[in-house]
């Protein structure tokens, strides 16, 4: 079978590449560069636990090497301290910091020696054909060739040329917000911890002229945003030195003390989200398929739960044969997910900006500025958590035996320590993104016995048979505990760390139609180009809004 095509070489197209990859999927990575990314070190990231650990594991490499991660946060008003977390103490996990130019190196260093995976260096997209038996792209520039594949995905970012020729419109609000950027190596009066300050004391105008972020990097070096007032004023290099100076003078309270200026920008927020995320063989993810960045929060988060939740359903039908059903949910589960992002980040901005009835108008009642805009950078609550797909077409119903736990049907399972088939300890997400289903039994107790003494004794024979006839492989895990879990609970758990189902002991029925279910049906071979049979119609799109 032809290769998948992955159209772009940014974070996005590179994780999903090697997701594929270490699923046994060839793919060609369409690169219109060079090959290597500029060093900016005012283009930066933050990464929530749940996608620093996927990138982790696919490139076998420690983040922490490259990023920062934060020791707490502070927010304060003025010269009041509002609100202050140290991760330590609450036991929250700590994003990670990182130039985006460092993730990509680290993404590229572990695509290097894949046998699977081709980068074709300056090679832009140009057009594409699909066929009812795959999809030809063509492109131009000193590589210029026709490329076959199996699927192509468009991961080219906001200008996506994939999007456009397939006359896909991409409706959304333009600059949302607009920041001054600066990074910097300077000696700030905290270590560590990032902050956000609204209101500070020496700067005069409204509140939507006076809000600066800075983040810290690694080697003292700190990314600071300021939010501008809305219009289009330029920026330019005498406006930016003179925030940079009065900020640092009035953090430490005195002359502006030594710094050094690395890098400079202007950040534009806008908030777009395409209409179709799936046409036929072709599939768009990352920043070609949605916008958005308000309130601390960060698009490449999102476009790599994209690349996590693609690359086991392609993979799935690039072995076993095309599965409608679970290519089209795809787009079910993502683009609503970042719809209602969006619809949060909508909702709050202009009561945040503006004042005025912000409590009894809010997506989340009681909750104050502070509190969420520390939801959007700490990625907490309806603007910044990662969500679950609790409307999803593959989350079985009406199963006897399915039970409650402490994560619900849908949503990202907690990161419990796990015995695998080898008796080796491992953290659950370390099994994750291999194209198998994980069944996971509650066992209290088997952690203090080696897996030989436990592996033929009371009800494991009988829950090994009931994995051994699901329809696909799957691989089965104990656990002493998990949250919210009784006893002998069985967990089943899709590629990409998303509960199906928990079921109150084994009970190989429930267990098999579960599976069934998330795997979308059996395969049809008989499905052609995979039309997109589900999929939802530019009509029906036409009645989502991003905006309230």
């Amino acid at each position: 079978m032809d290769p998948v095509i992955i159209v772009g070489a940014g974070p996005v197209g590179l994780t999903l590449a090697l997701a594929l990859a270490r699923q046994e999927v060839p793919c060609v990575v369409l690169d219109e560069g060079p090959g290597k990314d500029e060093p900016r070190p005012a283009r930066t990231v933050v990464l929530r636990e749940d996608t620093a650990a996927l990138l982790e594991r696919l490139t076998g490499v420690t983040l922490d090497e490259y990023g920062a991660r934060w020791a707490g946060w502070r927010s304060m008003r003025r010269k009041q301290v509002m609100r202050e977390v140290l991760f330590e103490d609450t036991g929250e996990p700590t994003p990670l910091h990182i130039a985006q130019h460092e993730l990509t190196h680290a993404l590229r260093a572990a695509l290097a020696g894949e046998r699977l995976v081709e980068i074709a260096v300056n090679s832009r997209l140009d057009s594409l054909e699909q066929e009812p038996s795959g999809i030809t792209a063509h492109t131009r520039g000193p590589a210029g060739t026709w490329w076959r594949g199996s699927y192509l995905v468009g991961c080219d970012g906001p200008r996506s040329t994939v999007r456009k020729l397939q006359d896909i419109r991409f409706p959304g609000r333009t600059a949302v917000e607009r920041h001054a950027v600066a990074a910097l190596r300077a000696d700030l009066p905290w270590d560590d911890v990032a902050l956000l300050h609204r209101q500070p004391p020496w700067r005069t105008g409204g509140p939507s002229a006076g809000e600066i972020t800075a983040r810290p990097l690694p080697e003292g070096t700190w990314r600071l945003d300021w939010l501008l007032p809305p219009g289009k004023d330029l920026v330019t290099p005498d406006v930016l030195l003179t925030l940079v100076r009065e900020t640092l003078a009035g953090w430490t309270g005195g002359p502006t003390p030594p710094y050094d200026l690395l890098d400079t920008g202007v950040h534009t927020v806008h908030h777009r989200l395409a209409r179709r995320w799936r046409a036929d063989r072709v599939f768009l993810a990352g920043d070609a398929a949605h916008l958005l960045g308000a309130l601390g929060t960060h698009g490449l988060d999102e476009g790599l739960r994209d690349a996590d939740n693609l690359a086991w359903k392609l993979a799935l039908a690039w072995h076993h044969g095309p599965h409608e059903a679970l290519l089209n949910s795809y787009q079910t589960e993502r683009r609503a997910l970042v719809a209602a992002r969006l619809r949060a980040a909508d909702q709050t901005l202009p009561l945040l900006r503006g004042g005025g009835g912000l409590r009894s108008r809010l997506p989340v009642p009681g909750r104050g500025h502070d509190a969420l805009l520390m939801d959007g950078h700490l990625g907490q609550g309806p603007v910044g958590a990662p969500g679950a797909y609790d409307a999803s077409p593959l989350t079985p119903q009406g199963l006897e035996g399915a039970v409650p736990v402490g994560t619900a049907p849908g949503a990202p399972v907690a990161d419990v320590v796990v015995t695998a088939e080898d008796g080796t300890f491992v953290p659950l997400r370390n099994r994750l993104g291999r194209g198998a289903l994980l069944v996971v039994l509650i066992a209290p107790g088997t952690g203090v016995w080696a897996r030989r003494h436990w592996v033929s004794a009371g009800i494991m024979p009988r829950l090994a048979a009931a994995v051994a006839a699901l329809p696909r492989p799957a691989e089965l895990l104990v656990a002493e505990e998990y949250p919210g879990a009784a006893a002998h609970t069985v967990l089943l758990i899709r590629p990409d760390g998303h509960l199906v189902t928990a079921l109150n002991g084994v009970r190989p029925a429930d267990l098999r139609a579960a599976a069934e279910t998330v795997l979308g049906g059996p395969a049809n071979p008989d499905a052609g180009s995979g039309a997109g049979a589900g999929t939802e119609s530019e009509a029906e799109a036409e009645a989502e809004t991003v905006s309230p």
